[in-house]
């Protein structure tokens, strides 16, 4: 996906998060859960008796997280590293939390945040304010494995090579080096994935999540998941139909289809996005920002930023902003309008910087490194191991090239796909198809920059019993208890907590853009922050 959120690594596109937290180590006194339900009896017995070691996640809470956050709790389990052949190799860790429900449990809500592999550990957190949902329903948290406080896979640094590189410049030097560069990267994911590697993927995935069914003691279990959390909950529901109760699928990247022709539509969502919403206002607001009186003018500013930090790119803390941080910048933004003032304000101060001006001697803000690359490790092995990628050198300059005079903000970004040279494992998933399955909401912005309408529709159309409920007007990436429309949360509540099914697809008319925060606090954000983000949780309800 935020997700949720999809990214495509060597395509800088990145999904936002609304909330992260710092999750600590799970120390404490062990709460015994209920006896597993019936599980499929391909599951070795040692794994179904396994009980969870429920303990406080927080000891103390963190300053900063919502009131509430001290009911959070957090345990591991343990699973086979291959499902198929679960004595093979050494087992794996799979860390979840759970917020109980604050009255009668009446069933168990899974949570995930997309990526796809991103972790949500303390994604229950976000629905502190939901107590329609948190009435009756325990909310549960994990992270995937190869991420977070589960078992990781890494890439060892072989996600970075090539960052610095411009999509742009389409010289025929600066072009291998961008094809080299991903082949590259597959090579170190899959060296220092080691043995892991080929078992991170969403078949193996969601057999995880069945046996963490079973240790919860639900015969069914309950489901919202954003962005890439949608591909996984669709496919959890294709593998173990008989263990499906009410599924919300928000945010929805096309599941039926291959993850190659899924993230095809994103040049088109993120252009869509910059152009259509940002721009026009931060025409209208041109008075605060001073970027442009009109969307065009917005526009030109930016090229013309671009063009100068391509040129000569400003040094800022001892970080260095190229065009392509610049664009990362704009995709990372994009994910909710929350972060439009300050993406504005981020413009106003790289200009002032590139031009030397005022803002340039108290600009020395720098990031922070990035701890680990478990979660993008994670996100580029699944995307990988899950479905054949198709295309060579000549295919991918030309596409790439077309992609990028339709849709400049990442168009010529996916020349560089990392999965057209990974050694795919022996791996044929059935395509999710709906067939057989109770009725699942699906809810989508029809501005949604990350997995655009386009692809929902698509995915809508070949999912049988699925409803969509159409926000129109709105572009946020993650729209349930996230962007306060109360459309779209009573509707989602109602399906889940009272089982109400939307006789038909509907519509919510979408929540305004916001004005421009007065005192937004300025911080110049590249693809780094944005992948720090991507470490917390989706989505926020404040």
């Amino acid at each position: 996906m935020s997700c949720p959120l999809l990214i495509v690594l060597k395509g800088a596109r990145v999904r936002r998060s609304l909330l992260a937290v710092a999750l600590a180590a799970a120390t404490g006194a062990t709460l015994l859960v209920a006896s597993p339900a019936s599980a499929a009896p391909s599951v070795p017995a040692k794994y179904l008796s396994q009980q969870i070691a429920w303990k406080p996640c927080f000891n103390p809470v963190p300053p900063g997280l919502p009131a509430g956050s001290d009911k959070l709790l957090c345990g591991t389990f343990s699973a086979p590293m291959d499902w198929s052949h679960p004595g093979a190799h050494p087992d794996i860790s799979i860390a979840v939390s759970k917020l109980p429900a604050t009255g009668t449990s009446v069933g168990s809500v899974l949570l995930n945040p997309g990526g796809p592999g991103g972790p949500g550990l303390t994604m229950p957190l976000s629905f502190l304010g939901r107590t329609k949902l948190t009435a009756g329903q325990d909310l549960i948290g994990f992270d995937v494995r190869g991420t977070g406080d589960s078992s990781n896979t890494t890439c060892n640094g072989g996600l970075d090579i090539g960052s610095t590189l411009d999509y742009r410049d389409r010289s025929q030097g600066n072009l291998n080096l961008l094809i080299n560069s991903a082949r590259l990267t597959a090579q170190y994911c899959q060296q220092f994935g080691g043995e892991f590697g080929p078992f991170v993927n969403t078949e193996q995935t969601v057999k995880d999540l069945d046996l963490l069914r079973a240790l919860l003691g639900r015969d069914k279990i309950n489901w919202v998941g954003y962005s890439g959390g949608t591909w996984l909950g669709a496919y959890y529901a294709t593998y173990f139909p008989n263990r499906v109760g009410r599924f919300v699928l928000d945010s929805n990247t096309n599941f039926t289809t291959d993850w190659q022709d899924s993230f095809a539509w994103q040049p088109l969502g993120f252009q869509r996005r910059f152009q259509e919403d940002f721009q026009p206002w931060a025409a209208k607001y041109d008075s605060t920002f001073h970027l442009g009186a009109t969307a065009a003018a917005v526009n030109q500013m930016y090229e013309q930023l671009r063009a100068k930090m391509a040129a000569a790119p400003p040094v800022i803390g001892g970080t260095t902003y190229n065009g392509v941080a610049l664009d990362n910048m704009i995709v990372g933004a994009m994910y909710s309008s929350r972060n439009f003032t300050v993406l504005a304000q981020n413009f106003a101060v790289l200009e002032s910087v590139v031009g030397g001006g005022a803002f340039a001697a108290h600009a020395t803000q720098s990031l922070q490194p990035i701890s680990a690359d478990a979660f993008l490790s994670t996100f580029t092995s699944i995307l990988c191991n899950d479905t054949a990628w198709h295309g060579d050198k000549q295919s991918l300059i030309r596409d790439s090239g077309q992609s990028g005079k339709k849709y400049p903000l990442i168009g010529y970004s996916t020349i560089s796909q990392p999965c057209l040279s990974w050694h795919r494992p022996s791996l044929r998933m059935p395509t999710p198809d709906g067939r057989g399955l109770p009725p699942i909401l699906m809810v989508q912005d029809t501005h949604d920059p990350a997995t655009p309408y386009e692809g929902a529709v698509l995915a809508h159309k070949a999912f049988a019993n699925s409803r969509l409920l159409t926000v129109q007007g709105q572009g946020d990436h993650g729209v349930y208890a996230s962007t306060g429309n109360t459309c779209v949360d009573n509707t989602v509540e109602s399906f889940i907590v009272d089982g109400v099914v939307p006789p038909r697809d509907s519509t919510c008319a979408g929540v305004p853009l916001p004005i421009p925060a007065q005192a937004a606090p300025v911080s110049v954000v590249d693809k780094a922050a944005a992948y720090r983000a991507a470490a917390g949780s989706l989505p926020s309800s404040s």
